[in-house]
């Protein structure tokens, strides 16, 4: 039997909704939609990148519970609801993803709350014995 585990972060949202910020599913770490929300304090930035940046460190902190990190992602989806928010976040981006070059995909939607400019989901695997927290 491979190992299924809810990772959460805390956001108010996930008991809301109903939802974990991860599920850790064998070597499989699939990471919900991540808004630029800071959940400790429930408070979003006006600006972009710097949700981006907020983003990042939330799946960075489900990543590292799961044994992992940004070099272990294979699969990320940007959703933005203005597509010109787009290019201000590639170097943010870049940083985290320009060596792993996962798979990517972007899609200009509406998102839950109109304070949300960005929201990003990763699929990583873990690979055996990584702790890879990058």
């Amino acid at each position: 039997m491979t190992e299924r585990r809810a990772i959460l972060s805390g956001s108010t949202f996930e008991e809301q909704i109903g939802y974990a910020r991860a599920v850790l599913d064998g070597d499989w770490v699939h990471v919900s939609g991540t808004t630029g929300f800071d959940y400790a304090t429930m408070t979003i930035s006006a600006d972009v990148v710097e949700q981006a940046e907020q983003c990042l460190r939330t799946i960075a902190a489900a990543l590292a519970e799961a044994d992992c990190g940004f070099a272990d992602v294979v699969r990320v989806r940007y959703l933005l609801p203005d597509r010109a928010d787009f290019e201000p976040c590639w170097p943010v981006l870049r940083r985290c993803f320009g060596e792993v070059r996962p798979a990517a995909t972007m899609q200009v939607c509406g998102l839950a709350d109109p304070r949300m400019r960005i929201e990003i989901e990763v699929t990583a695997r873990r690979r055996t014995g990584s702790t890879n927290t990058e």
